[in-house]
């Protein structure tokens, strides 16, 4: 873009009403005679479209590099999970399954044993054959996510969201799902011996081939299927409601 060429001295100074105001008129037309010439100096024109350039290049390498960021991403997150592996806490595991599910990355077979995952969001994760055995996972998220075959032993997930939830061939012995919902959850083919049952969300879920109900405690389940309770009850299942009647009947002293 070229500068206006500026007057001359001698129009310039004509102007001028007032004598002290020449030396800063004067600064003021050189200037602006610097800048006229340099406007139409082609050099400048180069520097000027090299730095739309480089601009270009800067963004085009962004896009280009953000597969690999993406995986350096992920690499991190599951460095949290593995290097945690087996200790109690949460230890940043929330935080990285939650980035990993948010990308759509499997977590099949991850090893979260005994890690303290209260409220952890992982709608819609693949958890197959993954290890929970013991976690604290109360109020978490789990609707519409895939636990089959997954060991579920003595986890907590006290008012936890399992609807939908896949838990086929799970096994669920001693897991706590008091007050959780597994409505529209599959429980077929999974062990639920000794679990905690109490005033849970039985809608709609698939139940028929369960394979062990021993000593679950099923009191207050609500919408529970037809026939369930007496198929429950039938099959080793308990209705008691506090922990200490169910250590009394339990406790052979």
């Amino acid at each position: 873009m070229h500068s206006k060429r500026p007057l001359a001295w001698s129009k310039q100074r004509e102007a001028v009403k007032h004598a002290w105001v020449v030396p800063f008129l004067a600064v003021e037309w050189f200037w602006q005679w610097v800048a006229f010439l340099l406007s139409s100096w082609s050099l400048l024109e180069v520097l000027e479209q090299l730095g739309s350039f480089s601009i270009l290049v800067a963004v085009i390498l962004f896009f280009s590099e953000s597969g690999d960021r993406l995986k350096q991403k992920h690499y991190q997150a599951w460095q949290v999970i593995n290097s945690a592996q087996g200790k109690g806490g949460n230890g940043g595991r929330i935080e990285a399954l939650q980035e990993l599910n948010s990308d759509r990355v499997p977590l099949v077979g991850v090893d979260v044993s005994g890690a303290f995952l209260q409220g952890v969001q992982l709608e819609g994760a693949r958890l197959l054959r993954s290890d929970f055995h013991g976690a604290d996972a109360r109020e978490a998220n789990f609707q519409a996510a895939e636990f089959t075959d997954a060991n579920l032993v003595a986890t907590n997930l006290r008012r936890s969201r399992c609807h939908k939830a896949s838990f086929r061939g799970a096994t669920l012995d001693e897991a706590d799902f008091f007050g959780a919902d597994l409505s529209g959850a599959d429980l077929d083919s999974a062990t639920l011996a000794a679990a905690d049952l109490r005033y849970a969300n039985l809608d709609a879920i698939a139940w028929k081939d369960i394979q062990s109900l021993e000593g679950a405690n099923i009191f207050g389940v609500r919408n529970a299927p037809r026939e369930f309770v007496a198929w429950a009850l039938q099959n080793g299942a308990v209705q008691i409601e506090s922990d200490f009647q169910r250590q009394d009947l339990t406790d052979p002293h």
